[in-house]
This record gives C-alpha cells, structure tokens and sequence, in this order.
C-alpha cells in the first residue's frame, strides 16, 4: 500500500515541474553536443540573451592551426559565416553570434568544414 501511495504522489509531481520548463522554452538554454566526421565533438549552444539568442558554436579536434569554414544559420538563412582557426590548448575554436529572437520556434544549425574532408554538424529547435 505504501509502494501505490509513493507512486501516486511521484506520478502527479512530475507534470508540475515539467510544466514551466515547457512553457519557458526560449527562456532556457539549450545545449547539443555531436561528433565530427573525421574526428573531433561540435557543440551548438543557445540562450535568452536580454530578449535575444545568443549562439556558441565549438568545434575541437584537438589540432592548433587547422582553418575551418563556419556557417550557422536560422531557419535557412545564414547569420554568421566566418574563417576560424583552432588554437592552443585544445585544437579548438567557438564562434559566437547573437540574433534577434522571432516568434516561435526557431531551428539553428552549424556547419563546420576543415581539412581532408573534416566536418562538424549539429543542429537544435529553440
């Protein structure tokens, strides 16, 4: 009988606390992390910024003075599109970009191409 009690009372708390974070979506931030193809982990990163999206792209693939082409875009359309070049410590680069915050849902992806054949991809709904 107790086991039923427990279950009861953990069975209706979870859609209370799961509520607010589902109406607060693009008040949370939110982070995907995926492999690269050819080695390496991409990380793309988005947050409320003062009524805003701030982006953070990362790329690291542990090799300092590798170039990459960098494009993030925002349902389609291109926001950012830059050069990147990884440095020390880690083989690393971020690109960084805040965008307006339309409404609804806004899909954002990140694309990284390097050297001999390396890319990154990665992509969130926010």
């Amino acid at each position: 009988m107790k086991r039923i009690a427990t279950l009861l009372i953990l069975a209706t708390a979870v859609p209370v606390v799961a509520l607010p974070a589902a109406a607060d979506a693009k008040g949370a931030r939110l982070i995907i992390s995926k492999a690269c193809a050819g080695g390496g982990v991409s990380k793309l990163k988005a947050a409320n910024e003062d009524g805003r999206i701030e982006i953070e792209f990362q790329v690291d693939v542990n090799r300092n003075g590798q170039v990459w082409n960098v494009v993030i875009q925002r349902n389609g359309a291109t926001v950012y599109a830059k050069t990147k070049r990884t440095v020390a410590p880690s083989g690393s680069f971020e690109s960084r970009k805040i965008i307006s915050n339309a409404a609804g849902a806004d899909h954002i992806s990140a694309t990284a191409t390097g050297p001999n054949g390396r890319s990154c991809a990665v992509s969130l709904t926010y």
